[in-house]
């Protein structure tokens, strides 16, 4: 079976939006607001921290301008896919991901009221404390993973320039040349 584009695409962020929200159900049903499990001592744990800014927590407190932002970021990426290398499936695959991403944060927002996040990466100081990566989910990892290969799409088209696709025909333009003028005044 043969997928398009569109069908690729929507796949993809069907999965990643699947994955997001089962692991997000699991730290909801397992763990309590802010509190945390280690899974590898000063290195890793899954926590419960809800995020009502944007990455690294920037714009706190601003859910519902942030869910607006991310909806209409949603319908611009949609309208204009064409623009994203979705003739190639590392396009497909980009696009999928950061919808299945976009949409998994805004169900976040929208019934939540904030992001939940649950992956937490950090490393002990001298001094004790720790100093971390900022907690993310699944539908970070989606978009950052496929604004990533956007990248890598783009690195790998740069330069190239697309065959022009109304083109005459070599013979077609010389006949067009060699046609007499008229005179007639």
């Amino acid at each position: 079976m043969t997928l398009t584009p569109n069908r690729r695409m929507a796949l993809v962020a069907t999965v990643t939006l699947v994955l997001d929200q089962l692991t997000k159900f699991a730290v909801l049903r397992f763990l309590g607001y802010a509190q945390e499990r280690v899974v590898v001592e000063g290195f890793f744990k899954f926590v419960h921290w809800g995020n009502t800014g944007a990455a690294w927590s920037m714009f706190h407190g601003n859910n519902e301008l942030l869910t607006v932002i991310a909806m209409l970021a949603l319908l611009a990426l949609f309208l204009t896919r064409h623009h994203f290398g979705i003739e190639q499936r590392l396009g497909q695959w980009a696009l999928g991901l950061m919808f299945g991403g976009i949409v998994g944060n805004i169900i976040d927002r929208l019934v939540h009221k904030h992001v939940v996040d649950f992956i937490y990466f950090h490393v002990q100081t001298r001094s004790g404390n720790e100093a971390g990566f900022p907690a993310f989910n699944i539908a970070d990892s989606g978009i950052c993973i496929g604004v990533g290969l956007m990248f890598l799409l783009s690195w790998q088209m740069d330069g190239k320039q697309p065959e022009p696709a109304t083109a005459a025909p070599p013979e077609t333009v010389a006949k067009k040349s060699t046609a007499p003028l008229s005179n007639e005044t």
